[in-house]
């Protein structure tokens, strides 16, 4: 299927490794061109490499989004290697798990910090790139913000805010010319999530695959995602396939939501 990307320059947070790095490889494989940024230097020349590979152009940016001005220092390096933007992918961004009531105020404000404000103000500074090219702009957010629970409070909270935020710059994209979604993703392989595992593991002294059927469970999902599921949702969202597809969430999660 020809999704009219090739030439197309899009810019992807949190890639250089996870969802984020999936993404990235998937819009490459489509023809687009990279802007790579994180805050691991060695891991996202990694990401740039297998890119390059792929045949397209791919530059990195190491910056930490939560720093005052970087994401208009981003916008900037975006401009001046590739001349303008088509797509953004908001998806850096971590959220601590725990006890509500031992959840400490630092963890609130790091957990927003990233996973929210760094998306508003990144999509603030890359906005005026984006209406001169009509492109298209995807956050990443999860399930927990559709389903939330007592040990996921922060990422809950956040998550169900880059919902309603992605909703409210749909709104302004149907004036300015931009299109926005969002998709909620349910738990996804990924070295966050591996870490998990093993930490459980050592824990309890339980068999890995016990650790990974006890986590589905807990989903309530048929199967753990991959970054390329990711990938290809994103893919088909910011092609020229899906142009009506404007203002929605999906749901990436393998039957974890049971509602409407």
């Amino acid at each position: 299927m020809e999704l009219g990307l090739s030439g197309k320059i899009a810019l992807v947070t949190g890639s250089s490794r996870g969802i984020g790095r999936g993404v990235a490889e998937a819009l490459a494989v489509e023809g687009c061109d990279l802007m790579l940024t994180g805050r691991d230097e060695k891991a996202l020349e990694e990401t740039a490499s297998t890119i390059r590979a792929k045949g397209r152009r791919a530059a990195t940016s190491a910056l930490d989004l939560r720093e005052a001005g970087a994401p208009e220092k981003l916008v900037a390096n975006v401009r001046r290697e590739f001349g303008g933007l088509d797509i953004l992918v908001n998806n850096a961004g971590a959220t601590k798990r725990g006890d509500f009531l031992e959840l400490t105020d630092a963890d609130w404000q790091d957990g927003y910090a990233l996973k929210f404000f760094a998306h508003m103000r990144l999509a603030r500074a890359a906005w005026p790139l984006l209406k001169e090219r009509r492109g298209s702009l995807v956050s990443i957010g999860g399930t927990g913000g559709r389903k939330p629970t007592a040990q996921f409070t922060i990422g809950s909270s956040v998550n169900a805010a880059v919902a309603a935020f992605t909703k409210c710059l749909a709104d302004r994209g149907k004036t300015d010319g931009v299109q926005v979604n969002c998709i909620h993703p349910s738990v996804v392989e990924t070295d966050r999530t591996r870490r998990r595992i093993n930490t459980e593991m050592e824990r309890t002294g339980r068999p890995e695959k016990d650790i990974r059927a006890e986590i589905a469970r807990e989903f309530n999902t048929i199967r753990f995602g991959t970054v390329e599921d990711v990938g290809n949702l994103v893919t088909f969202i910011v092609s020229s396939r899906a142009s009506w597809l404007h203002g929605a969430t999906i749901d990436l999660d393998g039957g974890e939501i049971p509602v409407l």
